[in-house]
């Protein structure tokens, strides 16, 4: 009582000045922000030179002349890139950076906010400043994606340039040219103006085009015509890391063209004067999946060809990234359109930038002939399975996961069905499905979202002036075709929870989810080409080739014993691993007493668990409902 009497004494003598005193430290002025990008033209051209013979250190080397003004001046490198939807820009890869102007080498800060933003001085007299620096890229993929190896590259031009703040990066021009090892070709949207020896050089072109104009060069190169005889060029542009990989046979050659025929169908535009898939096939390359207006970065495998029948798993691949040149760089969400590369972009709307191209690249793969019906339904099965299997969907809506490729960078989890990630992409594919068989039940089959695709991405036939949209937009696309509360209707679907999938869509198209002890030739075949067993659906682990769990499913049977990635398995009921050993074992429990006992290392720990589990294999499948309308098999027949 004596120490509080005390206390509020000083406290009234001094007038609260003992709060004053014990204030802690106040936060310093920020620094100027950096220019905003204005509509206004850049004065002159940029010069942009950038050589990729040094194949040994995998090391791009660039140099930039830049035209200029004495005085300060700011220069960005790209950090918000599309396609990635995140401020991804591999600054971490910029090494080298030297500055210089009428021969006078110039110190440079680097802002201490905007990491991404270099201060310059242009000394008096100066008109142009050369600015030399390379992009060291990963010579091991834990350390990032491998983009040079020393039969190709993938040169993404975001990643070497830098350019002036405050334009907007449509009004500033840069010639570009690239150097290539001898005897190597290319692929790109851009347009060659000259070739010297090994050097291409490209016509000038706004910043943001040649941003969106990557290049696939290689030692091996082999370029198809997907359509020949047609009015608009689309080619197919490969590089792989053996010659004999690069060879097409018919029957894969007239399904990419099939591709390009039934997106026509689909869309009935095109918004583009040429256009160009850039593929790789390669055990080395990074993979890759990158949509652009003129083009596509593709990268798969390198049996993509040579192994035809079970390639399929993944083939979905191009028509997704085609259908970008449709959904997402034509037409875009208004809050994921920016004036330059640094400006902040706002996910929101990527369920149907990235959900609906998801759904209509499935679509277009059955359509195309890229995937039977049979593998489209098997397909779709391992989708509906995953977000039936997703806990995560309990506590985080699905609208919320449009911000992960902010929030994660798109690292690996460690409880991807808990954490949750970027689902908008495959549970917004069932999302669309859903609005697809509803239209087609409401309408008795006179329209469907093929309808909304044509009205909503295919106005403007040969324009490639970006189209930006709301979600106010979109509802009154929907309600043009079908009268309906798709506010609603798309808002309780965004917003849900779980437990369990939404399965509508499904349902209403004629078939059920349901599990069996065989797998489907899609499990069968995805478990081959990644040496893997999976038994999500049983133990709720995926299991890789030397017994390590690479997937632990959040509350599945391997859970509730406590394993999580990284375990390996030993043994199974005291056998050695294998996995024909863990399937007989999980085979024999059904219906058993008696637990799965597996004996695991994890470095020099070693451990015994018993995992209670007893209904056997389990498998996704897509069942038919005799029922109910066959709508799934009309969405995925092609269009005659």
């Amino acid at each position: 009582m004596k120490t509080l009497l005390i206390a509020l004494t000083l406290l009234v003598l001094t007038g609260g000045a003992v709060s004053a005193q014990t204030a802690g430290p106040e936060p310093l002025p920020m620094p100027p922000p950096v220019p905003a990008p204005q509509d206004r033209a850049f004065p002159g051209t940029i010069h942009l030179a950038v050589n990729a013979t040094d194949l040994d250190h995998r090391i791009f080397a660039i140099h930039e002349t830049i035209p200029v003004s004495p005085g300060p001046i700011i220069l960005l490198y790209p950090q918000w890139l599309p396609g990635n939807h995140s401020p991804s820009g591999p600054l971490q890869e910029v090494a080298g950076l030297y500055f210089h102007a009428n021969g006078q080498r110039l110190a440079w800060t680097r802002d201490p906010v905007n990491v991404f933003a270099y201060h310059v001085t242009v000394p008096p007299g100066a008109t142009s400043l050369d600015v030399d620096f390379q992009r060291v890229t990963p010579i091991d993929q834990r350390v990032g994606r491998i983009t040079m190896t020393p039969e190709m590259i993938d040169l993404q031009w975001n990643g070497v340039a830098l350019y002036p703040a405050g334009y907007f990066s449509r009004d500033i021009t840069v010639e570009a040219s690239l150097k290539l090892p001898e005897g190597w070709q290319l692929g790109t949207a851009l347009e060659p103006a000259t070739t010297s020896g090994s050097t291409t050089t490209f016509k000038p072109v706004p910043f943001n085009t040649l941003v969106d104009s990557p290049v696939y060069a290689g030692r091996y190169f082999k370029r198809y015509d997907l359509d020949p005889g047609g009015t608009v060029p689309v080619h197919l542009d490969v590089v792989a890391d053996r010659a004999d990989e690069l060879d097409a046979s018919p029957d894969a050659l007239k399904a990419h063209r099939a591709l390009v025929q039934q997106a026509y169908k689909l869309y009935g535009s095109q918004h583009y004067n040429h256009y160009d898939f850039l593929f790789s096939l390669s055990d080395e390359l990074g993979g890759n999946g990158l949509e652009h207006h003129r083009s596509s970065e593709d990268g798969t495998s390198g049996d993509y060809f040579t192994d035809w029948a079970n390639s399929f798993v993944g083939r979905d691949l191009l028509a997704h990234e085609y259908t970008h040149s449709w959904n997402g760089k034509f037409r875009r969400p208004a809050d994921l359109w920016t004036p330059n590369f640094n400006v902040p972009m706002r996910d929101s709307l990527l369920w149907v930038y990235e959900g609906q191209t998801q759904y209509w690249g499935y679509v277009l793969a059955a359509r195309a002939g890229l995937w039977t019906k049979q593998q489209a339904l098997d397909a779709i099965a391992s989708v509906a399975a995953t977000y039936d299997h997703t806990p995560g969907r309990e506590w985080r809506q699905l609208e919320d996961t449009t911000n992960d490729p902010i929030i994660a960078h798109r690292q690996p989890q460690s409880w991807r069905s808990w954490e949750r990630s970027e689902d908008y992409y495959s549970e917004g594919q069932l999302i669309w499905l859903d609005a697809d068989t509803l239209i087609r039940e409401k309408s008795n089959g006179t329209k469907s979202l093929d309808d909304f695709a044509r009205s909503f991405f295919g106005i403007d036939n040969g324009s490639d002036v970006t189209v930006t949209y709301t979600f106010d937009d979109l509802v009154k696309a929907l309600n043009a075709v079908l009268p309906y509360d798709w506010a609603d209707f798309l808002h309780t679907r965004l917003q849900s929870h779980g437990p369990g999938a939404p399965l509508d869509g499904i349902t209403r198209g004629g078939y059920k989810l349901v599990y069996t002890d065989q797998p489907s030739e899609w499990t069968r075949v995805g478990e081959q080409r990644r040496h893997a067993v999976d038994l999500n659906y049983s133990l709720g682990v995926t299991v890789s080739r030397d017994g390590t769990l690479s997937t632990v499913i959040w509350d599945s049977p391997a859970f509730k014993a406590g394993l999580t990635d990284g375990w390996r398995i030993l043994s199974v009921n005291g056998n050695a691993y294998g996995a024909d050993v863990i399937k007989r074992a999980v085979t024999a429990a059904k219906g058993a007493g008696t637990p799965i006992e597996l004996t695991l290392q994890w470095g020099s720990r070693v451990r015994t668990v018993r995992i209670d589990y007893h209904d056997g294999l389990r498998y996704p499948h897509l069942e038919r409902e005799a029922n109910t309308p066959a709508r799934l098999d009309a969405i995925l027949a092609p269009k005659p």
